[in-house]
């Protein structure tokens, strides 16, 4: 049994790794699991190819948390893809995934994992962090406020931004 509590460690993801790329998948699909995540799991289409499509784009970067323990244990995923403000002119990061096992929340792993993110979007010259989280999420919102997140708005009689999508392919 994995001591709740241990150490942690946080490393950026080598996607050539087969240790780090099954953890990444693993972790990915225990979030799709959940509630929060949709609740139906990968297919396994998005299984056998998201490695390999976060690795082919220079654009994504990938940190991973393990357990100081014995067996060296997965705990937590953040996957993120750079992008770009337009109204700053400089690059944005856009936290995409933050994944943490029930058994880890609130022991401060996902904050440990978004200061390393923080680091490597100041050293891409980022701007800004983004991120979405679901409405009804309140631990999440929590701990993101906590961390310096707020709602994107320009102008306050505006509103906040909205996060939409459209699904361009129904074999997602």
């Amino acid at each position: 049994m994995i001591q709740k509590n241990a150490p942690i460690r946080i490393c950026c993801v080598d996607y050539a790794d087969p240790v780090h790329a099954r953890s990444l998948v693993a972790l990915l699909d225990a979030y799709a699991h959940d509630p929060m995540g949709g609740g139906g799991g990968l297919s396994d289409y998005a299984k056998t190819h998201v490695v390999t499509g976060l690795a082919s784009r220079p654009q994504a970067f990938s940190v991973l948390a393990f357990a100081q323990d014995m067996a060296q244990t997965p705990v937590g995923l953040v996957n993120c893809i750079e992008g770009f403000s337009t109204f700053a002119a400089k690059p944005l990061v856009n936290v995409h995934d933050v994944i943490v096992l029930p058994d880890w929340r609130g022991q401060g792993v996902a904050g440990a994992m978004l200061e390393a993110v923080v680091q490597i979007a100041r050293e891409r010259g980022a701007c800004k962090l983004t991120l979405e989280v679901l409405s009804g999420n309140e631990n999440a919102l929590r701990a993101y406020a906590k961390l310096g997140f707020d709602a994107y708005q320009l102008d306050p009689q505006a509103g906040t931004a909205q996060f939409l999508q459209m699904w361009l392919d129904a074999g997602v």
